[in-house]
């Protein structure tokens, strides 16, 4: 039919690269590991042919380096990495946070510590986003499960690094990062991408860091404005400060950024929790599983439902707690010993909480939920 769009059979690691495009990076910098390297793959052919700079460099530090190098200087930028290389990203991403540099950071998660089993999931890096880096620092991170949302949530996560001047996460595993679905591009224009505030004052005026403002405008190196960029705590122009006040204010000021625009941030699915009696809260691929075991134990009269979280960090506490509200258990399946079931333990207070944990290398299954929905039920 005329206009009708076509749909693509695509694997989660190229939907992540085309949803980079769509939102408009034009730089990339990364070292290959695996199971993210098919993002880089596609980005060094993709790249060049938008007007797009692709680098490959001798590491993940100098990665985070180049890329945060490359927001600076006014390209939406991002980076993808995988289990050690993550780790070696902190202190790059730190550096981000401190000094409000957007750009996305992808994190195909796999089995670990160390080298650990680098061709299976894992979903066992979510806290290390969270307090990876040192120090009080703001922390968006977003956990798409569909090849779909791994395009849509990589355009929100541009979209979210550059509206609050902050790197942003894309968290998925190796299981959606090698699968193929079959997907829609969306046409230019439809889903909405957002581009950094500019300054409008004049460069001699400009204060990259200026209080006055929740999230001050950044203006890209190369159009006249010359300004200091540190990870040290710093005063509205940039340069460092030993001020107790300002270093307080100025790292408060980096969480409240954040935390002021929850509402704005926050996006979860929900199916069938407006009577469930046993809440089975997920994210990421586990959440496929999670999704196929409620629909199973709704149909043997079990009232089950599952609150899905697409934004991990900053937590959605809210809307799980109205959720845990109506429940007599929370379950929590994750590829991990246990990390967010904690976190959802610190948020629930009434309901049981029971984690379902599996680090083989292999998916945690619906039966596997199915199982601890009918202790409940």
């Amino acid at each position: 039919m005329a206009g009708e769009k076509k749909k693509r059979l695509m694997q989660g690691n190229e939907a992540c690269a085309e949803g980079a495009l769509y939102a408009g990076c034009r730089f990339y910098a990364g070292y290959p590991i695996t199971p993210s390297t098919e993002v880089a793959e596609v980005l060094s052919a993709r790249l060049p042919t938008v007007g797009g700079k692709f680098i490959q460099m001798e590491d993940e530090i100098a990665s985070i380096s180049a890329t945060i190098g490359g927001s600076l200087a006014g390209l939406k930028s991002m980076t993808a990495t995988s289990g050690p290389g993550f780790s070696l990203k902190q202190e790059g991403i730190g550096f981000a946070c401190m000094a409000e540099v957007p750009c996305v950071i992808v994190n195909v998660m796999r089995g670990g510590p160390s080298t650990g089993y680098p061709t299976g999931p894992s979903q066992s890096d979510v806290m290390q986003a969270k307090w990876g880096t040192h120090g009080d620092h703001p922390v968006i991170a977003v956990t798409p499960a569909y090849v779909q949302e791994i395009f849509s949530e990589t355009v929100r996560a541009f979209n979210l690094a550059e509206k609050y001047r902050t790197p942003v996460m894309v968290l998925y595993d190796e299981i959606v990062g090698h699968m193929r679905e079959a997907i829609t591009i969306p046409e230019a224009g439809e889903l909405e991408v957002v581009d950094r505030a500019k300054p409008e004052c004049p460069p001699e005026e400009y204060l990259p860091y200026d209080q006055r403002y929740e999230i001050p405008p950044l203006a890209p190196f190369g159009e006249g404005y010359r300004f200091h960029v540190t990870g040290l705590n710093h005063k509205d122009d940039g340069f460092p400060t030993n001020d107790p006040g300002m270093i307080e204010e100025g790292n408060k000021r980096l969480l409240r950024k954040i935390e002021n625009n929850k509402e704005d941030i926050w996006c979860n699915e929900d199916y069938y929790l407006d009577d469930a009696e046993v809440l089975v809260f997920s994210f990421g691929s586990t959440a496929r599983s999670a999704r196929f075991a409620v629909r199973k134990a709704r149909e043997k009269g079990i009232k089950a439902g599952l609150l899905r979280a697409l934004t991990l960090w900053p937590f959605p506490d809210k809307a799980l707690k109205d959720a845990a509200s109506r429940a007599r258990a929370v379950i929590v399946p994750e590829m991990n010993l246990g990390q967010i079931v904690e976190e959802v333990q610190r948020h629930v207070a009434g309901p049981a909480v029971e984690g379902i944990h599996r680090v083989d290398g292999e998916p945690i299954t619906p039966a596997q939920i199915i199982e601890v929905i009918e202790r409940y039920a």
